[in-house]
């Protein structure tokens, strides 16, 4: 035993642990400097002749150049894919359909690390989130819908399910890939074609899917891609010849579009903002609710629509949970998007950056108590510290408009009653969490909580199989599950 003793290492613990850089290779991806337009299965010069330039958040550094997609260009897309579905897709088998559902997911598993990297370098979130969340999702998606492309039968029996035609697609710029999968699987796997705009500030990742439309040997025109800014969406929106509207983005936005379609017979669905309560309870895990507040508000620098803006805590804990969130925001890593060990990436633009600083200032104003992590920030791009406030009252700015960013404001409650009030006392409904041992309170909660999803004891969990949308103002209609086949089919029995 004493030779033992002797031969024990008693130098002392590290202080901190330092971390060598491991980047992920820029040169998985291969850019062009300019883009055209993807219509009916090749790539075309904008008719409006206008281009709009595409930039890394991260370093200010132009990528490249995209098409602005005018009128012209957009009607020539959606009547690209009206004659896709006319005389293509909509005649063939659904089992057909299903197969080039199942090759784009394997394509898409192949070539995971070059899309990772297309995420974080025009998207500014980390290669982790991008490869670990971003790319498995949307395979799973591609691959959950493949399975019900040939039975459209049973999931909605005796009700004689149709395609509706063109569906045109709107996506912000938060998750370029997955919304992209989200919204056109299931229009595909319907048996509709597809006109979908991807966001002005992350185009990339939709246009190099358009590279797998080819190698999947999908038909000319039942996939077309235009980039360009919000007059390009409008046009869209507005086209006569599209029976279906997707959009996920602003509530602003979003109350635009159906003013634009009432009265019409277009179909629409509507993913907007929200203000996310997550609820922590006195007999909640810590130490599990900790990393599951981190993950709600900072997972994808808080770009996240269902993102826990709001943490409500029970007053009782209140203290010793602030305590422990705010040493656990002194560990993440802020910094290069494709550094394996950053936590926290680059802000998506120069216009989004300007909105989080200006509600952060009227936070400080009105009196919120502001704590933010000690990071170092790059000098170049668009950076902000996690951010927590304390002190918060239910009117304050921070408290009721959507930031977007990695800004948490912390209220307290004293009963379960006061919990749920607070936590409904939002414009919106999109989402909400709740942390507690009893599950007896999880369910009493979420019968409760106004919002779409609500996750218990985890948050920014996501499956393919699982519906997720909102109320209230943050939307209607459901993506994923068979709710998101419904709003892509006619059904027979009026439904």
């Amino acid at each position: 035993m004493g030779d033992v003793e002797k031969r024990q290492d008693r130098s002392p613990a590290p202080a901190a642990f330092e971390y060598v850089s491991s980047r992920e290779s820029r040169d998985l991806v291969r850019l062009a400097e300019r883009y055209g337009l993807f219509i009916g299965g090749d790539f075309v010069e904008p008719r409006s002749g206008e281009y709009l330039a595409t930039v890394d958040p991260s370093t200010e550094e132009p990528l490249a150049e995209v098409a602005q997609a005018g009128p012209e260009d957009v009607d020539v897309a959606v009547k690209a894919a009206r004659e896709a579905y006319e005389r293509r897709w909509s005649r063939i088998r659904p089992a057909e359909r299903a197969k080039y559902l199942f090759r784009i997911a394997r394509i898409l598993q192949e070539r995971s690390r070059e899309f990772a990297v297309m995420e974080s370098l025009n998207g500014g979130k980390p290669i982790k989130e991008s490869r670990d969340v971003d790319l498995p999702l949307s395979a799973a998606h591609c691959f959950y819908y493949a399975g019900w492309a040939d039975e459209l039968e049973y999931a909605f029996p005796n009700a004689r399910p149709k395609a509706l035609g063109v569906a045109g697609q709107v996506i912000p710029w938060n998750f370029p890939l997955l919304m992209l999968a989200w919204k056109i699987a299931p229009a595909l796997a319907a048996g509709n074609t597809v006109v979908l705009k991807p966001a002005e500030t992350t185009p990339l990742s939709a246009l190099l899917f358009t590279d797998v439309v080819r190698q999947a040997e999908l038909p000319a025109g039942v996939v077309n891609i235009l980039t360009g800014d919000g007059r390009t969406g409008a046009d869209l929106v507005k086209h006569p010849e599209v029976d279906k509207v997707a959009f996920t983005g602003s509530t602003e936005v979003g109350k635009a579009i159906q003013r634009e379609l009432a009265g019409s017979k277009k179909r629409l669905t509507l993913e907007l903002g929200g203000k996310a309560a997550n609820v922590v309870f006195d007999d909640a895990p810590l130490d599990q609710a900790i990393e599951g507040i981190v993950n709600g508000i900072y997972f994808n620098q808080g770009h996240v629509c269902c993102a826990g803006s709001r943490l409500l805590v029970q007053e009782s804990i209140a203290e010793p949970l602030v305590a422990k969130l705010k040493r656990r925001l002194a560990t993440l890593r802020v910094g290069d998007p494709l550094d394996k060990n950053t936590d926290v990436g680059a802000i998506n633009s120069r216009a989004q950056l300007e909105k989080i600083v200006a509600l952060v200032e009227s936070g400080k104003e009105e009196g919120a108590e502001i704590y933010q992590s000690p990071c170092e920030l790059p000098d170049r791009g668009y950076w902000f510290p996690p951010t927590v406030f304390t002190n918060v009252a239910q009117s304050y700015r921070i408290a009721q408009e959507e930031i977007f960013g990695p800004v948490l404001s912390v209220l307290t409650f004293r009963t379960p009653e006061e919990a749920v009030e607070k936590a409904n006392n939002t414009p919106y409904g999109l989402s909400a969490g709740v942390w507690t041992d009893k599950g007896s309170r999880i369910l009493w909660a979420a019968q409760r909580l106004r919002a779409g999803v609500v996750w218990a004891n985890t948050y920014n969990r996501f499956d393919p199989a699982s519906p997720f949308g909102g109320y209230k103002e943050s939307g209607f209609g459901r993506e994923g599950g068979l709710h998101g086949l419904r709003p892509y089919l006619a059904l027979g029995d009026g439904r």
